[in-house]
């Protein structure tokens, strides 16, 4: 009979095999946690957060509130219709640019613009995405359904006291279609509220040129939206002073490149002005 030899096991095998064994573990529980984080940042992507803002106009006071909805960098995403449905009545709705992109198909803006106009009436001002698609499509879309379009000029709006305020929207700034001066030329004898997608457009006003602007609304940034340890490419949105008031920058409702966000929540804004 023959006798079959076995290989001795020694221990450096041994501690080969239990080596790979710890790293293929540190591998699966690092692709769990990546695919974690990764569900987490898509959740936080498709959130609907309403921020409260009470912003009194800067030595022009208003007898009765108006109430603004501002939304800004709508994107790939589609408002859901019973969250618009439960959102607080609004006086106007501010539209802060980046209605669309690329590859967007013309339903879903059809499908946001239909809703924002039946909350309030509603103005818009361009973004740099709006303006790498068909312009003259998305501006027919929005006009149809009573969108008014802002671009570097500005109209006149009567609360119910007939207290007047003027609403001005600027040109996007990365395509050098803004115009400051043709903007804020008309704004005379009251408040002045600046749509611009740009934020930067603070950079380009003169106090003593265009007269004091009381509140600028922007988007643009999406408050860096990946932010890591509190760090990311923009600083994050918030409320901030300017010399004749306040200027808003929204974190935004949408998402670039890949519908996922960290440490910059998607927001819509509800804002009582007096």
């Amino acid at each position: 009979m023959i006798k079959k030899s076995f290989p001795l096991v020694s221990e450096e095998m041994i501690f080969r095999f239990q080596s790979r064994r710890k790293k293929m573990k540190y591998l699966v529980w690092a692709a769990a946690f990546i695919a974690g984080l990764a569900a987490y940042m898509t959740k936080k992507a498709f959130e609907n957060n309403l921020i409260h803002h009470d912003i009194q106009l800067k030595d022009m006071p208003l007898e009765r509130p108006v109430r603004v909805l501002f939304i800004s960098d709508l994107h790939r995403r589609k408002i859901p219709l019973r969250w618009a449905q439960s959102l607080p009545e609004a006086d106007i709705v501010f539209i802060g640019g980046d209605m669309t992109e690329k590859g967007v198909p013309w339903s879903f803006v059809e499908h946001n613009a239909r809703i924002l106009s039946q909350l309030a009436p509603c103005y818009f001002v361009y973004g740099n995405n709006d303006e790498e698609v068909d312009k003259t499509r998305l501006t027919n879309i929005l006009e149809a359904y009573g969108i008014t379009v802002l671009e570097n000029k500005a109209v006149l709006y009567r609360n119910a006291y007939s207290e007047g305020i003027w609403i001005a929207g600027i040109g996007d700034i990365t395509y050098r279609k803004d115009n400051v001066d043709a903007t804020l030329r008309p704004t005379e004898g009251g408040p002045v509220i600046l749509l611009s997608h740009d934020p930067r457009v603070v950079n380009k006003l003169n106090p003593s040129v265009h007269g004091p602007v009381n509140l600028i609304l922007s988007g643009h940034t999406h408050g860096g939206q990946v932010r890591i340890f509190g760090k990311g490419p923009y600083e994050k949105g918030g409320l901030f002073p300017i010399q004749s008031g306040h200027h808003l920058i929204s974190n935004g409702y949408g998402t670039s490149f890949l519908p996922i966000r960290l440490g910059a929540d998607p927001e819509v804004h509800f804002i009582s002005i007096t």
